[in-house]
């Protein structure tokens, strides 16, 4: 599954860990992965990604690209573990609502062993995506070292460590 992300647009990879893969693409670095199942008739190509941008100051957002565009002011609920976290949502996209959420998952992702992401589509159909975590956190620290080593900074253990 992760072969069609490598595939499907030009970024460096940085390297691939388990289910995860560690892509830099100009000053964006993201360590992304795809659901468990894959469909020949996705609406988008699902997949869910933690990026790092140091001129952005991005440091760890967490994106969800969902498998069909969601029903307006519809909730999408992120489970780690069991551990639920809303997203807000538009279209086919979904992400944290701040920085303090966006360190909140992207720690549990790190230590957890599984994600599911439920969605209602424009019809009012459930949605569900399994995505694994094996090598989350690899491909995470990953993506973090590579964006500020290529932005001139120094890894320091706050930019990494907080997330």
């Amino acid at each position: 599954m992760l072969l069609l992300l490598l595939l499907a647009a030009p970024r460096e990879v940085i390297g691939v860990h388990f289910g995860w893969g560690a892509f830099r693409d100009g000053g964006r670095c993201s360590a992304m992965t795809e659901p468990q199942r894959r469909s020949t008739n996705d609406d988008a190509r699902p997949h869910a990604a933690i990026t790092f941008a140091p001129a952005e100051n991005l440091r760890g957002q967490f994106y969800v690209r969902l498998r069909r565009p969601g029903r307006d002011g519809s909730a999408v609920l992120l489970r780690i573990d069991g551990t639920p976290f809303q997203l807000l949502a538009r279209g086919a996209d979904a992400w944290s609502p701040s920085a303090r959420a966006d360190a909140a998952i992207v720690q549990a992702i790190r230590t957890g062993v599984s994600m599911t992401v439920e969605s209602r589509t424009t019809r009012g159909a459930t949605v569900r995506d399994l995505y694994l975590l094996r090598g989350a956190a690899t491909a995470i620290d990953a993506a973090a070292i590579t964006c500020l080593q290529s932005a001139g900074k120094k890894p320091q253990s706050d930019y990494i460590g907080r997330i």
